[in-house]
C-alpha cells in the first residue's frame, strides 16, 4: 500500500503527457476546408502530395497544420477606373473564386494566406481598368454590361492561371458614371428612343396609305371591269328576273308591263 503512490505518480504523469501530445498532434479538418502540412523539421511546406482533407488526422507535434476554405467563395471590390476618354468612372465587381485544391500547398509556399490580397485583388483591378479604358461612358451605362464583364473575366483569368487560383466568374454589379455625364447619357438616350417612335409611327402611316391606295385601285378596276361587262340586253335579264321574283312574293303590288324608261316593268306597291 506504501508502494502505491509512488507506481501511481509515473503512470498520471505518463497519461497526462499523452493527452498532452495527442491534443498537440490532433488536427480536425472541417467542411469545405484543406490543411496544408508544415515539417519542422522536414522540407517545410509539403508540396508533392495532396493537402489534408476533411476530417480528424494526427500529426507530429512539432508539425503544424495551415487550413484553408476550398469551397467557393466571394469578394466584392469597389475601384475606381477611367473610361476611354478619361472619365472617372466607379465600378463595382464581385469575383467569384477558390484556390486550386491540388495545388493548395504550392500556393502556401509561394503566396500565403494572404494570397486573396496579394494575388486576386490587385489582378482583377488591373483587368478592370484594362478593360474599361477601351470604352465610352455611353458604352458602360447602356449596351457594353456584358461584354464588359466577360472581357474582365478573361483578363482576370490570364494574369490567376498560374497563381493557383480558380477563377469562376466575374459580375460587374455597378457603373457609376458623374452625374452630369449619366444626364447628358440619358437625354441622348431619351431622345434617340422618341425619333425611333417616330420613324416607327411615320413608316406605318406610309404601309397605311400604301394599302388604302391599292385597296381603292382594286375598287376601281373591279368596278371598271364590271361597267364593261354589264349591256342593255344583261340588264334587261337581270330586270326581268328581279320583277318575277317579286310578282311572286306575299305582299300586294301592281306590276305594269313597259312602263318604265328602258322598257322594264314598273313595280307599284300598295303603300
Amino acid at each position: 500500500m506504501d508502494r502505491l503512490p509512488k507506481i501511481a505518480l509515473p503512470a498520471i504523469a505518463a497519461i497526462i503527457f499523452l493527452i498532452i501530445i495527442i491534443s498537440k498532434s490532433a488536427v480536425t479538418i472541417g467542411s469545405g476546408e484543406a490543411g496544408v502540412l508544415y515539417k519542422t523539421f522536414g522540407d517545410g511546406v509539403v508540396t508533392d502530395k495532396p493537402p489534408l482533407g476533411e476530417g480528424f488526422h494526427l500529426v507530429a507535434p512539432w508539425n503544424r497544420v495551415f487550413v484553408y476554405e476550398v469551397r467557393q467563395q466571394e469578394k466584392l471590390e469597389k475601384m475606381n477606373v477611367l473610361s476611354s476618354n478619361g472619365l472617372d468612372i466607379k465600378l463595382e465587381a464581385s469575383v467569384w473564386f477558390q484556390p486550386s485544391y491540388d495545388e493548395l500547398g504550392k500556393l502556401h509556399k509561394e503566396k500565403s494566406e494572404q494570397y486573396i490580397d496579394r494575388v486576386l485583388l490587385p489582378a482583377i483591378r488591373s483587368a478592370a481598368r484594362s478593360v474599361v479604358g477601351r470604352y465610352t461612358p455611353e458604352q458602360l451605362y447602356s449596351s457594353k454590361r456584358d461584354a464588359i464583364q466577360q472581357e474582365i473575366f478573361e483578363e482576370t483569368q490570364k494574369i490567376v492561371a498560374d497563381q493557383y487560383i480558380q477563377l469562376n466568374e466575374v459580375l460587374v454589379r455597378d457603373v457609376t458614371l458623374p452625374p452630369t455625364i449619366k444626364d447628358a447619357i440619358e437625354r441622348k438616350l431619351k431622345q434617340e428612343q422618341e425619333s425611333l417612335e417616330y420613324e416607327f409611327r411615320l413608316v406605318t402611316a406610309q404601309k397605311e396609305a400604301e394599302r388604302q391606295r391599292i385597296e381603292a385601285q382594286g375598287k376601281a378596276d373591279a368596278n371598271k371591269i364590271l361597267s364593261a361587262s354589264l349591256t342593255d340586253k344583261i340588264l334587261q335579264d337581270k330586270g326581268i328576273e328581279a320583277t318575277l321574283k317579286l310578282a311572286q312574293s306575299p305582299n300586294a303590288k301592281v306590276v305594269v308591263v313597259g312602263s318604265g324608261d328602258d322598257g322594264l316593268p314598273l313595280i307599284l306597291g300598295n303603300n
